[in-house]
């Protein structure tokens, strides 16, 4: 498979490795200095371009892919308040963008486990809920893309939640979210369950950024050939 990298950080560059790897070639790499090769043939040439880049850019990245032709595969978070007109967008023009706040394969085993935890502690009001997530200095959105898909989880099922919020509680209906940026931090992710009497902790520990690269280039294999807005509930069928 022909895959194009928007986007060379650390993220790009890992993603290249394992794409090489599992024997893909990487036809054209795009990054700050050159976005004039969304308009070259070797660009147009990729069966799924796979973005990786900032909140502030990526809608622009996607649209300057889907005018030559290309499906796109993106992790970039920061901007999914957008996200309801670009589907719309989407479908409307017949373009192709799978989208995930997360790659990581385990990552979206934990939030399948979140989900089927909220649904439980429904049962139990006694339990106060609240979330912890950890990145590196780099990471410009606060909370993380992840954390919000993961309160989403917790919002579906659990009655007592209705809302998100940053850092604090200050009603009972809102789920706090405290972000902590330190480090070289690959991501954590901790959501607590308290009551006067005991707590219960689940935990998402990324070891590094492989993880997050390999489900990006699966999720591009999966994405080649097909049109629509796609995401990890698609390719994992949970």
């Amino acid at each position: 498979m022909k895959i194009a990298l928007i986007g060379y950080g650390k993220m790009g560059k890992t993603i290249e490795r394992i794409a090489k790897e599992r024997g893909h070639e990487i036809v054209s790499v795009i990054d700050v200095d050159n976005i004039s090769d969304f308009e070259s043939d070797a660009f147009a040439s990729a069966d799924v371009a796979i973005e990786f880049t900032a909140p502030a850019v990526a809608l622009s990245n996607y649209r300057r892919a889907f005018a030559a032709g290309v499906a796109v595969v993106s992790g970039t978070t920061g901007w999914t308040e957008e996200l309801p007109a670009l589907k719309k967008e989407i479908e409307a023009g017949g373009k192709t963008l799978f989208w995930s706040s997360n790659f990581s394969l385990g990552m979206n085993v934990f939030m399948a486990v979140n989900k089927y935890l909220a649904g439980i502690m429904n049962q139990f009001p006694n339990y106060n809920v609240e979330m912890t997530e950890v990145h590196h200095t780099q990471k410009l959105d606060a909370p993380s893309g992840t954390a919000i898909t993961l309160a989403e989880g917790i919002l579906e099922k659990l009655d007592r939640k209705s809302l998100w919020t940053k850092e604090t509680e200050t009603k009972p209906e809102e789920l706090a979210i405290k972000s902590i940026r330190e480090g070289q931090v690959p991501g954590i992710h901790t959501i607590r369950y308290e009551s006067e009497v005991d707590f219960i902790e689940i935990t998402h520990d990324a070891k590094n950024r492989e993880g997050l690269a390999l489900g990006a280039v699966i999720a591009a294999e999966f994405t080649a050939g097909k049109k629509g807005f796609l995401g990890m509930n698609d390719m994992l069928k949970f």
